[in-house]
């Protein structure tokens, strides 16, 4: 039987999301949410680059889609900038007994340590409709919640793990969000989002204190880190023009102390073009971007995921975010009502489905 999604939202990662629903033989496709009007009455298939009509037409009517009874809805809608719209929105689903399957609201890829503020609201509204809402992505998700758990399961025992996103963000097409929440292009006494005491915590802390949880092991601290580096010469990418004395790279991380030494680290280094930071970290063999984990113990363990062969590597950055919320809607249907993490589900989970 095949399972009734409901799309919500159509950008960078929702188009990818919706092309997955309409090729899915296991999936239907029965609603899609667009909050601009000139994609609202617009075809599915038109809004994510396919030509094939679906007759399925986007709507900004939330009490539209909750009439469809849906088995699940993949929320992909921006969420970081407005978190109590997006909890009101997902509580709907929710409490109406639709499953959630997400992509944003990213502190909920962590939900056991997430703010009560956050997680009280959704922990009720699954509990009154007996729904289960999951949330994950590359990083935060994949990267620091499973790929690292493969790396450290090759170690007898381990001293220290980093978990690495680096990356040439100057292909992806995004300076509203992206460009302006990690400071490209500003001057450097700029203080962006991101580098706001305690947001890098709130972001990626979560993984950090689960991951010790998996290990079994107590942490002194949890702390944050970041550095900017400035271009002198003149900068352009698809993101963005940035010009001399802008920032063209970031690299930051957040670090998990254990007897004094810092034993977990969730570390981005993101520069606009390979001309930006040389003296810092480069994917290997030359690519743009990778995921990376670093053991470090008996063996030292070494993984590097680099996603998007045959493509852009930011495009495929967003469709891969997207897959792991897309893979995951049959096994959340099935699984109990409550908020899960990736620890959660077994391996297999994401799996079905992505290949027919």
């Amino acid at each position: 039987m095949k399972r009734k999604v409901i799309q919500f939202s159509t950008g960078n990662v929702g188009e990818h999301a919706l092309r997955a629903l309409i090729g899915r033989p296991d999936l239907e496709l029965v609603g899609v949410h667009a909050n601009g009007t000139d994609k609202v009455g617009r075809d599915a298939a038109e809004l994510c680059g396919l030509t094939a009509p679906t007759g399925i037409t986007a709507t900004d009517d939330l009490d539209a889609l909750l009439a469809l009874h849906a088995d699940c809805v993949v929320y992909t809608s921006q969420a970081e900038t407005r978190p109590t719209e997006a909890i009101d929105e997902l509580s709907r689903f929710l409490n109406a007994g639709v499953n959630v399957v997400g992509t944003s609201l990213v502190w909920m890829v962590a939900p056991q340590h997430a703010d009560a503020w956050l997680r009280e609201p959704l922990e009720q509204a699954c509990k009154q409709g007996g729904s289960t809402l999951y949330v994950n992505g590359i990083d935060p998700g994949f990267s620091g919640d499973t790929l690292v758990h493969a790396a450290l399961s090759l170690s007898t025992r381990a001293t220290a793990v980093t978990v690495q996103e680096i990356c040439d963000y100057g292909s992806y097409d995004d300076a509203e969000f992206t460009g302006v929440s990690f400071g490209f292009g500003t001057t450097p006494d700029h203080t962006p989002i991101l580098f706001a005491p305690g947001v890098l915590t709130s972001l990626w802390g979560g993984q950090v204190r689960t991951l010790a949880d998996n290990l079994g092991i107590k942490l002194d601290e949890v702390r944050e880190r970041h550095e900017k580096w400035v271009t002198e010469r003149r900068i352009e990418c698809t993101m963005m023009t940035v010009e001399p004395g802008q920032v063209a790279a970031v690299r930051f991380g957040v670090e998990g102390v254990a007897n004094g030494d810092v034993v977990i680290t969730m570390e981005h280094v993101n520069r606009l073009t390979d001309a930006a930071a040389p003296d810092w970290a480069f994917p290997p063999d030359g690519r743009p971007g990778v995921h990376r984990v670093v053991v470090d113990g008996d063996p030292g363990v070494e993984i590097n995921t680099h996603v998007g062969i045959g493509i852009d590597h930011n495009q495929g950055g967003v469709t891969g975010t997207a897959a792991r919320a897309v893979n995951a809607i049959s096994a959340v249907c099935a699984a109990p009502a409550g908020i899960l993490a990736a620890h959660d589900l077994r391996p297999t989970d994401h799996l079905r489905g992505t290949m027919w």
